[in-house]
């Protein structure tokens, strides 16, 4: 089947909900308040491309090409991106609602996630080393196994994980939050 090309084009306001789009390579493209709603969007492929305001929930990104992509005020709610292809992948949220989504055994080194709500997502045995949570809401989140080397959680809200069960070697953390890591403990901190 050949692959469609749309290279430097700007998509605003499309309704893709419950659409299935395949065999296509967007590079350089900008969507701008479009609604991917439960759409399937698998096999294609995103490159150096920009989401501003779009709505991905329960869309399906089987074995999706997501190459220096940036998600703004985008809502990417129960996804498994752990089914995206994972050559090359890079992305970055700015002011993203993540909640319920996965990203199971991943590498997302260096990844930033800026002013986001993370709740309830998957993080079991993914590569976080570098990564930045800046002001994100990390409530009910599951790291384990996770490598976080170096991820800086200093401005995180809400997150609580074993550290003897995760990769935590000069990981960034304000005092308020140190309380996240001794949960298991079950000891009050005042």
């Amino acid at each position: 089947m050949e692959i469609v090309l749309y290279e430097d084009k700007k998509f605003e306001n499309i309704d893709y909900s419950e659409k299935k789009l395949s065999n296509r390579q967007f590079l350089n493209c900008e969507f701008i308040n479009c609604n991917f709603t439960k759409s399937d969007l698998s096999n294609n492929d995103f490159m150096d491309c920009n989401f501003q305001n779009c709505n991905f929930s329960l869309t399906i990104l089987q074995d999706a090409g997501l190459k220096n992509i940036k998600f703004f005020g985008c809502k990417l709610m129960g996804i498994d991106f752990s089914k995206c292809n994972s050559f090359l992948l890079s992305v970055g949220f700015l002011n993203c609602h993540l909640d319920y989504s996965s990203f199971f055994k991943m590498k997302m080194k260096k990844t930033s996630f800026i002013d986001c709500s993370i709740k309830e997502v998957d993080f079991s045995e993914t590569d976080l080393s570098m990564a930045v949570f800046k002001n994100c809401d990390l409530l009910n989140t599951s790291f384990m196994r996770t490598n976080l080397e170096k991820t800086d959680f200093r401005s995180a809200l809400n997150y609580s994980f074993d550290p003897e069960l995760n990769k935590i070697k000069k990981a960034k953390f304000s005092s308020a939050g140190i309380v996240g890591l001794l949960m298991k403990y079950n000891i009050d901190i005042e």
